[in-house]
């Protein structure tokens, strides 16, 4: 036998309250009480607005059998979770419903009100970063030039990640690298001149991404990505209007991914620029580099990243290494 009903509504601080699901206002418009246990509850104005009248503090909410007498007479009694779920009010509810004991047991229902949206969770690194920076000592007095390093590292450790096919490590890199954004759009709202935020930096990137991909929000076709290639290019050439293909090129990169780099830029705009000969850089380190430099654009030709190609051959090298240490070779003084 039921009597009443018991209407947990739970909601997310992470979509701006008031936005709340059809079913959710209909319990909250059809309930005979509302109750709430935090008096600072985010909903709590729009509910007002909305002629809601939700009682705060209430007893029922520390007393799972008093709760369960405010339903007598097959009342309702919708219940404005806190941020915590309301834990002690569930497992007091869910024990006397397992145990029998209860006279008149009343329905009870989970009610999610607003559910989070796919990208959630990154407000709350965005308000984890907001804290961090407000209150610690080594965090607020960073600048993007301290963290400069630091984001270097935190991609090379993501490469690694991908490469190894580690994906605990994959997805905790990830994170690593987006903390590396959030901190730096953090120290950038600071700037006294020119300040921009995390939004700023979210909606360039997105105004970005919609121009160059005109086959997906405009009226260009691509069917192949060498199509999609070729679209990006053009549109990033409007956007650039640079004087050299080699602008844009960072030169403090790797050495074998700058030669690539400079090679595919060189291939895609048809230019034959002949490689620097050993006579142009005297010396065993000249005649070195320019070996290297062939091989990158040899490697870049064929689709092959030489820096990765470079990287995996080192990793085995070191396994061999390793074999020889294992198998009691000299060790190195």
């Amino acid at each position: 036998m039921t009597d009443g009903r018991i209407v947990l509504l739970t909601t997310t601080a992470r979509v701006a309250p008031g936005l709340l699901s059809y079913a959710a206002w209909q319990a909250l418009h059809g309930a005979d009480r509302v109750l709430c246990r935090a008096s600072a509850h985010p909903q709590l104005p729009y509910l007002a607005e909305a002629g809601v009248t939700v009682e705060t503090g209430a007893p029922e909410l520390a007393d799972a059998p008093a709760l369960i007498g405010a339903c007598a007479g097959g009342r309702t009694v919708v219940v404005l979770a806190a941020a915590d779920g309301e834990p002690d009010l569930t497992r007091g509810l869910a024990l006397l419903a397992g145990s029998g004991r209860a006279n008149g047991m009343p329905e009870l229902e989970l009610l999610p009100g607003s559910y989070d949206l796919p990208g959630a969770r990154l407000l709350d690194l965005v308000g984890v970063m907001d804290r961090i920076r407000a209150v610690c000592p080594w965090a607020s007095t960073r600048t993007a030039a301290d963290l400069a390093r630091y984001g270097l590292e935190e991609v090379y450790e993501l490469v690694e990640a991908i490469e190894t096919g580690d994906r605990a490590e994959l997805r905790e890199e990830l994170g690593d690298v987006l903390l590396q954004v959030v901190f730096h759009a953090v120290i950038a709202r600071d700037d006294p001149e020119q300040p921009f935020d995390i939004d700023d930096v979210a909606d360039t990137i997105v105004a970005k991404l919609i121009r160059r991909h005109p086959h997906v929000f405009g009226d260009e076709h691509a069917e192949t990505a060498e199509d999609v290639k070729a679209l990006w290019l053009r549109e990033k050439a409007a956007e650039k209007r640079r004087a050299s293909v080699t602008e844009g090129v960072p030169l403090g990169q790797p050495g074998l991914a700058l030669a690539a780099k400079l090679a595919a830029r060189a291939r895609t705009a048809g230019l034959d620029a002949p490689l620097p000969g050993g006579a142009d850089a005297p010396g065993p380190a000249g005649d070195f580099g320019t070996r290297l430099l062939a091989l990158a654009v040899e490697a870049e030709a064929a689709g092959v990243d030489p820096e990765a190609a470079l990287r995996a051959a080192a990793r085995a090298y070191r396994e061999a290494i390793r074999a020889a240490e294992r198998a009691g070779g000299p060790a190195g003084g």
